[in-house]
């Protein structure tokens, strides 16, 4: 057993896990932080889509202990739990109904909080290439670009309010 440290979701864990451990199963099974998916376990479905120091990473590719002492950021981790406020990302999947199955959304928008947290402005192109690594089975696509789309600056003020944050 080796001792691995990291943030998640703004929580300090101290643990000791097999050197072979990887991130979404000490995440699943360790943490019990569910909402992480195991889809393919090869990272090429983005199920399993967190951010680690602020970067989308494929949890069932990274050992847990490479991401020793890093920020580990999850679906969990997103809405406010004292106010039960989804984050505007949530709200906007749900208003844009790009839920359908919602296997592929935390990963999904994990991807989406990254994009925009590196460029609060994309274009629909920009959308379509950063979500490119995360595979969904029920939706098109369409609502889903449409839902990170109404989270830019400068669009969907109606759908995030004037205050809005993502």
């Amino acid at each position: 057993m080796t001792p691995v440290h990291l943030i998640v979701n703004g929580e300090d864990y101290h643990l000791m896990i097999p050197p072979n451990r990887i991130l979404l199963d000490l995440l699943r099974e360790d943490l019990e932080l569910t909402g992480t998916k195991e889809g393919c376990g090869l990272g090429k479905c983005g199920a399993c889509t967190v951010l680690l120091d602020g970067r989308p990473v494929h949890a069932c590719l990274i050992l847990a202990l490479q991401a020793d002492g890093c920020r580990v950021d999850t679906i969990e981790g997103m809405a406010d739990i004292a106010t039960k406020a989804l984050h505007p990302i949530q709200e906007a999947f749900v208003e844009k109904g790009a839920i359908q199955c919602g296997f592929c959304t935390p990963g999904m928008i994990n991807t989406a909080r990254a994009l925009l947290g590196e460029n609060p402005d994309p274009g629909e192109e920009d959308i379509k290439l950063a979500i490119a690594g995360n595979l969904c089975r029920c939706t098109g696509y369409h609502k889903i670009v449409d839902a990170i789309s109404s989270c830019a600056c400068g669009k969907g003020e109606k759908e995030r309010g004037k205050n809005g944050q993502v």
